[in-house]
C-alpha cells in the first residue's frame, strides 16, 4: 500500500502562535482547546493533521470503540454489549493492546448532538434490559485531537456540549433516564473566519487559547512558503526527510514536558501579577486567570523549566486573553495584548507590597 505522506509540521513557514496553541494543548488538554481564527489559506488544518502525525503512538484496547488505554478499561467496559468485552470480562481474559498514531477526527459543520455525543438504542435496552451504545464523536477522539473547522457555524448548543466535554474530560450520554459516561479527554480545536461571523462571547470564554493568524506579508517568506509547498508536491518523501530531525526535537520536547508539568511551580508574587494584569486589561471571571496560570507552567515545562518565569506569564497572555478582553460593541477580537500589556508595569510592585513576601512561596495548580 502507499504511504500517504503529510506535511510535516516543522516545515510551516511562520505562524508560530498558532503552532505554539496546539502544542500547548497536546502536552496540557485541561487548557481546553485553542480557537484559530484567520483567512483561509493560512496552513491551519495542515497545522493539526501534521503536528497529530508526528505525535507518539498510543496504546489501546483492541477494537474499544471509546479508545481506552489499558488499566481504564474496567469503568467502561462492565456493560458493554460488545461481544469482545462481555467475553473478556465473563471470562476475567486481559485485553488484548495495539498501538496506532493519534486520530484527527472531523466534525462537520452540519453535526447535530447526536453525532457529537452519541445515541443510546432505547428500544433494545427496554426489550433485553442491556444497554447498547452508538458511540459518537466525542469518544472517536477520546486521547486524540476533534477538528471543528469553521466552529462558528455550528449550532450554539453543539459547541457548548463541546466546551463541557473539552473541560470535564468526560462525555455523558443519557436518554429516556437512561445514562452512560465514558472517558473524552482530546485536544480541542476549532477554526473560524471572523467575515463569517463570531462565536457568542460565553463559547468564546470557554475557548482556553486563542489564536489569530493572516497571511504572511513578507515576500521572502512568502516565496519560501511556495518552494516547500512545490517541493512536497513534486517528491514529498524528500522534504518529509529533510525535516525528519526538527519534527523528532519537537516530539522530544513535547513527552519531556508532558512528564515535567506536574513538578512546574510559580513564586506566588508572579500570581498577583497574572491577577493584576487580567483586572487591568478588563478580564470578566476567573477563567482568563487560570488558564494564564496553566499556560504559563506548561510553557516552563515546555522550555524544559521547572519554575514560570515572567516571560512564560506574558508569552501565556498573549495566547489566552486577547478574546477575553471586555471590548466595545463591533469591536473585532484581535486585541493587541502585547501593547496592553507594556502599559502594564508590574503592578504587583506598588499595588500588592505584600506580594513580596511571598515570593519564595511555590505553588503547584
Amino acid at each position: 500500500m502507499e504511504t500517504r505522506h503529510i506535511y510535516p509540521f516543522t516545515a510551516i513557514v511562520g505562524q508560530e502562535n498558532m503552532k505554539l496553541g496546539l502544542i500547548l494543548n497536546i502536552i496540557n488538554p485541561t487548557l481546553s482547546g485553542v480557537l484559530i481564527r484567520g483567512e483561509k489559506g493560512t496552513a491551519k488544518s495542515t497545522a493539526v493533521r501534521a503536528l497529530a502525525n508526528i505525535l507518539p503512538m498510543i496504546e489501546v484496547v483492541k477494537g474499544c470503540p471509546f479508545q481506552l488505554s489499558p488499566g481504564e478499561e474496567s469503568a467502561v467496559c462492565t456493560d458493554c454489549t460488545r461481544t469482545e468485552c462481555t467475553n473478556r470480562i465473563s471470562g476475567g481474559k486481559p485485553v488484548q493492546i495495539t498501538k496506532r498514531k493519534v486520530r484527527v477526527v472531523e466534525l462537520p459543520v452540519g453535526a447535530t448532538e447526536d453525532r457529537v455525543v452519541g445515541t443510546m438504542d432505547i428500544e433494545y435496552s427496554l426489550k433485553k434490559g442491556e444497554t447498547r451504545r452508538d458511540p459518537g464523536s466525542l469518544a472517536a477522539a477520546q486521547r486524540g485531537i476533534l477538528y471543528v473547522d469553521e466552529v462558528n457555524l455550528l449550532d450554539d448548543h453543539v459547541v457548548d456540549v463541546l466546551l463541557d466535554s473539552a473541560a470535564m474530560g468526560v462525555n455523558t450520554v443519557e436518554r429516556e433516564g437512561v445514562s452512560f459516561t465514558h472517558p473524552a479527554r482530546f485536544t480541542l480545536v476549532g477554526t473560524m473566519n471572523p467575515e463569517e461571523g463570531e462565536l457568542r462571547p460565553q463559547l468564546l470564554d470557554r475557548f482556553g487559547l486563542c489564536v489569530n493568524i493572516e497571511g504572511i506579508r513578507e515576500s521572502d517568506k512568502r516565496v519560501e512558503v511556495m518552494e516547500r509547498r512545490a517541493l512536497f508536491d513534486e517528491d514529498p518523501e524528500a522534504l518529509c526527510a529533510k525535516w525528519e530531525p526538527e519534527s523528532k526535537k519537537i516530539v522530544d520536547q513535547i513527552e519531556s514536558a508532558i512528564k515535567l508539568y506536574p513538578d512546574v511551580t510559580i513564586d506566588r508574587a508572579l500570581l498577583f501579577e497574572i491577577a493584576s494584569f487580567c483586572l487591568d486589561v478588563g478580564v470578566d471571571g476567573h477563567r482568563g486567570d487560570i488558564i494564564t496560570l496553566k499556560a504559563a507552567k506548561t510553557l516552563a515545562a515546555f522550555n524544559g523549566r521547572e519554575q514560570v518565569i515572567r516571560d512564560d506569564i506574558n508569552a501565556a497572555a498573549e495566547l489566552v486573553l486577547p478574546h477575553r478582553v471586555r471590548r466595545q460593541p463591533f469591536q473585532d477580537v484581535a486585541v493587541d495584548v502585547k501593547s496592553l500589556m507594556h502599559g502594564h508595569a508590574h503592578p504587583h510592585a506598588h499595588k500588592h507590597d505584600h506580594s513580596h513576601d511571598h515570593a519564595g512561596a511555590h505553588h503547584h495548580a
